[in-house]
């Protein structure tokens, strides 16, 4: 088992990928990634775009150290360490460690954060599976977005491993995982107990403490955490939170179980995104709100345990869990587009129980004389959810908007297997099946109660070739999907509105991509990846919790490139440069958007921005990082980072984009030989005013000239009053702060 180590912030030992020096035939090796290439370059051209999506589905690995062979270029291990050389202001964004991806936040600070990855705005966390001990963190048929993944409750220092898998690649992830998957792992035990507080700019503090003792033959771990941030907004977030996790293990990830009861609490106000238009009239300043009673309340239970068996002859694990969760949200995005009296703010409410398991097993054989690995898995999943929409008045209630009692019950079953053909291919051959149910109980619009059952196949299909001087090659290819939220799969009727009929939703969406790319270190000391991806999904039709109804969307393709490199030249001294650009495409004409742009004629304050077009709104072409760490675990330590976030179509037309967002942040300290640290992190140390998520649609404030044609008297077409005036709305980046810690190890 890798030793822990504690730094302040605890994480176990980075160990290497395990690529090592080999030959070959590499004259046939060379033929079959030509003929990759030519199969890539192939999906480029639109006029290949059927064949190329149906090539059968490819799973692929690569070495990944105690947890058998990685499949893809773009998988990577992350350590507790490389999360702690990171500079980060809220608990999440620790995991941009994972190439490629963007963690902010729109709202105040209890809400999830938003995520992008690979031409994906995943929103809450749709497409982007997370899980921690094999517990899901995306919530299905969510009162606020479909795969809703709040990692508020995160503490970073208990982090001991970080996988990235990224693409519908792997049998053994399924729902959301179509972009990318990060399996979180948790520490067992820490080598002292250590205690830490922070304090910074806008009101923020921290307080952690965590220790660990040897109970009979395990380790009982325990931390506890309090928070509180005001931020620089004129409406403070006030947010206060309580956090803590109580673990009892025996042996280790290979051999051994825990079990780990978590709770936490969190309450807040929130300055949502606001339009350009009220900053540039002055009517409020850039940290302002137009309506200073939105945020919301949560609490969160858990508890889970985890066993697992190694030996000769093959492994087993289980993870079993259960939660209990509660979220109260306040938001208003479009001001007084629907009510121009009391605004249109409004409330949603979850409560669910969710409960479920994952098993499986391997077997360590041969084929012939060649050796071989089969793996079978089960997962199940159960939620028990109470979800509501209503309109509400500075958190009043005014009037229901639906409210439902969802079951949502999934069944998954896979298996893979791997063959070493000789010491430099490998092949792996997955398929995963998966059964949906759900059961939708509308109380106050009967018509939109139903029930619904979906079943996908999902293949897979990896090669790797190499090493050869150091260097690995990868072939990937898969099928995969995501659900949908229960309610729209379910509609039938506008909530409140039989007299508007609404199409429903696909239970669950097929994906499927490709990837080709390559790990080396042939370098020495520096390991680089280069990956190629395709990923094409049928739709993006969604639930939107906002209004109670489905948003449709059509097919989507996404091709990009990903480049990472880490490169460790000394003990002390670690550089990292990763870039990931994409393209994002809608494959078909939006007719129903045509006819609402040309329902909007005359008004261009309504109609700029509301063509038919080919840009995915939100996809972020171009994502980079560069960061530089040094010290060593005593002594003084520093380290820098740029962070690039690229400008994004916010339409389909490409009318309104969101300017790119560049962030450099420091730190700055010294490790005691006692086990105490003293830590002085900065934030936006350029104070770039840019903005920290941008999105555009319509909207009505009071000040608007279309706000005095619709109300009292409408004197111009419904479509525009129920458009609104279409404007970028943002929440801007935080401006230069400082936190300092303190931490000592007892």
């Amino acid at each position: 088992m890798p030793r822990v180590c504690v730094w302040g912030v605890m994480g176990l030992e980075r160990t290497a990928s395990g690529l090592g020096n080999g030959d070959g035939p590499r004259s046939s090796v060379l033929k079959i990634l030509l003929a990759a290439l030519a199969v890539w370059s192939g999906a480029m051209l639109p006029g290949l775009a059927q064949e190329i999506t149906a090539i059968p589905i490819i799973d692929v690995i690569a070495e990944r150290p105690g947890e058998g062979p990685t499949q893809a270029a773009s998988e990577k291990n992350l350590t507790g360490d490389d999360l702690a050389k990171r500079q980060y202001t809220r608990p999440a964004e620790a995991l941009e460690a994972t190439p490629g991806l963007i963690v902010t936040q729109h709202s105040g600070e209890g809400k999830a954060n938003q995520y992008f990855l690979r031409g994906f705005n995943l929103d809450h966390g749709t497409d982007l599976a997370i899980t921690m001990d094999g517990m899901p963190m995306n919530m299905r048929t969510h009162a606020h977005g479909q795969g809703y993944s709040d990692m508020n409750f995160l503490i970073p220092e208990l982090v001991g491993n970080v996988n990235v898998r990224k693409g519908p690649y792997f049998a053994n992830q399924g729902d959301f995982a179509s972009a990318g998957a990060l399996s979180i792992d948790l520490v067992n035990f820490i080598d002292k107990p250590m205690a830490q507080v922070t304090v910074g700019s806008f009101g923020y503090r921290r307080v952690l403490g965590i220790g660990s003792a040897k109970i009979g033959e395990g380790n009982l771990l325990i931390a506890g955490e309090v928070g509180a941030y005001n931020g620089p907004w004129t409406n403070p977030d006030d947010m206060q939170n309580l956090n803590g996790v109580l673990r009892y293990s025996q042996g280790d990830s290979e051999n051994g179980f825990s079990i780990t009861g978590m709770a936490y609490s969190n309450k807040w106000n929130s300055t949502d995104q606001i339009p350009a238009r009220a900053v540039a009239s002055g009517l409020i300043g850039l940290y302002g709100a137009l309506y200073p009673t939105d945020g919301g309340n949560d609490w969160r239970y858990s508890i889970s345990g985890r066993w697992a068996r190694t030996d000769a002859s093959g492994a087993s694990r289980v993870d079993v869990y259960a939660v209990r969760s509660s979220l109260n949200l306040y938001n208003n995005f479009e001001f007084n587009l629907s009510d121009p009296v009391n605004g249109d703010q409004f409330h949603q409410h979850d409560l669910r129980t969710m409960a479920g398991f994952n098993a499986s097993h391997t077997i360590n054989s041969t084929f012939g004389s060649l050796p071989m690995e089969t793996t079978f898995g089960v997962q199940g999943r159960a939620d028990d959810i109470k979800v509501a929409l209503t309109n509400t008045f500075q958190r009043q209630f005014l009037s229901n908007i639906r409210t439902d009692l969802v079951k949502e019950n999934s069944i998954g079953v896979y298996a893979q297997n791997t063959i070493h053909w000789n010491d430099w291919f490998r092949s792996t051959i997955g398929w995963r099946g998966d059964l949906y149910t759900a059961n939708v109980n509308s109380i106050f619009d009967p018509a939109n109660s139903g029930a619904a059952t979906a079943v996908m196949g999902s293949p897979k299909l990896s090669l790797v070739f190499g090493p050869f001087a150091k260097t690995e090659f990868f072939i990937n290819a898969g099928y995969g999907f995501h659900s949908n939220d229960a309610r729209g799969v379910t509609i039938k009727e506008a909530p409140n509105d039989p007299t508007t009929p609404l199409n429903a939703s696909p239970f669950l969406v097929r994906t499927k991509g490709a990837e080709i790319g390559a790990r080396t270190k042939f370098i020495d000391k520096l390991e680089s990846s280069i990956s190629f991806f395709v990923l094409d999904a049928e739709s993006e039709n969604v639930f939107s919790g906002d209004a109670g109804d489905t948003s449709p969307s059509g097919p989507t393709r996404r091709m990009g490139v990903e480049w990472t490199n880490d490169y460790r030249p000394l003990p002390w001294l670690s550089i990292e440069a990763d870039l990931a650009t994409s393209s994002a495409r809608f494959t078909r004409f939006d007719a129903a958007q045509a006819a609402t742009y040309a329902s909007l004629a005359g008004y261009p304050q309504a109609q700029i921005g509301n063509a038919p077009g080919f840009n995915v709104p939100g996809a972020a072409g171009a994502v980079a990082t560069l960061g530089i760490a040094l010290g060593e675990k005593t002594g003084w330590f520093a380290g820098v980072r740029y962070r690039y976030f690229g400008p994004r179509p916010l339409t389909e037309d490409g009318a309104f984009w969101s300017p790119a967002t560049g962030l450099l942040n420091a730190n700055v300290g010294y490790r005691f030989e006692n086990g105490w640290r003293i830590q002085l992190d900065g934030f936006n140390l350029t104070n770039s005013r840019s903005d920290q998520i941008s999105y555009a649609y319509g909207s009505l404030i009071k000040t608007d000239n279309l706000f005095s044609a619709c109300f009292p008297v409408q004197t111009v077409p419904a479509a525009v009053c129920q458009n609104g005036v279409m404007d970028r709305v943002f929440h801007p980046v935080e401006p230069l702060s400082v936190r300092l810690t303190v931490a000592g190890a007892f």
